[in-house]
């Protein structure tokens, strides 16, 4: 006996999530594999201190970049309008706030113990290279928000209802005849308040 809905298949694997864990995998070999040639090449103290010069110069690069965050927060929301002392009109975007989001990446990697995180960290640190990251990135996210479908977040929730692979969600709107508000109770008036 058939049913009319098609039998339910596996959901597809994404490229994502086969290629990022190995991708991780590999780059962890890499990075194991440079510390031992460098061990060899300059020794184990010295890598010891690399390790531990990169842990306390990311840390540093971090609390930075959050001070800096915190303080473009801090002056963004005292030139609201409305707050006491804010100009009539919002101030203009500014470049000072720019960046933060990669400088505390390039933190991060610097913190990572390895020789390729922390190159990817330093690389992070020069400011010509933040820019056209953030150039990049904003340039493919608008290229993405194009590129999607029209609609808002509740019609993508929406959706997902409709389609449901068992079939037994029907929308309606309950209308009644007698004439009380959907969702009303009956026995509003016989109940004693709440509070003395």
């Amino acid at each position: 006996m058939t049913t009319g809905t098609p039998p339910p298949t596996a959901p597809k694997r994404s490229r994502a999530r086969t290629f990022v864990p190995l991708a991780i995998a590999a780059w962890a070999v890499l990075e194991i594999w440079l510390l031992t040639v460098v061990a060899d090449a300059a020794g184990g103290f010295t890598v010891l201190l690399l390790l531990a010069a990169g842990i306390v110069l990311g840390a540093a690069v971090m609390k930075r970049a959050g001070r800096r965050a915190f303080r473009n927060l801090t002056e963004t929301l005292q030139q609201m309008p409305g707050q006491p002392g804010a100009a009539a009109a919002p101030p203009a975007a500014g470049s000072g706030g720019r960046g933060n989001g990669f400088l505390m990446l390039g933190g991060l990697l610097l913190m990572i113990p390895g020789i390729i995180s922390d190159v990817a960290g330093l690389l992070l640190l020069v400011p010509p290279v933040r820019s056209w990251l953030g150039r990049f990135a904003e340039r493919s996210l608008e290229r993405r928000m194009r590129a999607a479908s029209p609609g808002s977040l509740s019609d993508a929730f929406q959706q997902a209802r409709i389609h449901r692979p068992d079939g037994k969600i029907v929308q309606g709107e309950v209308i009644r005849e007698d004439g009380t508000q959907p969702g009303a109770r009956s026995d509003e008036g016989t109940r004693p308040p709440l509070t003395p």
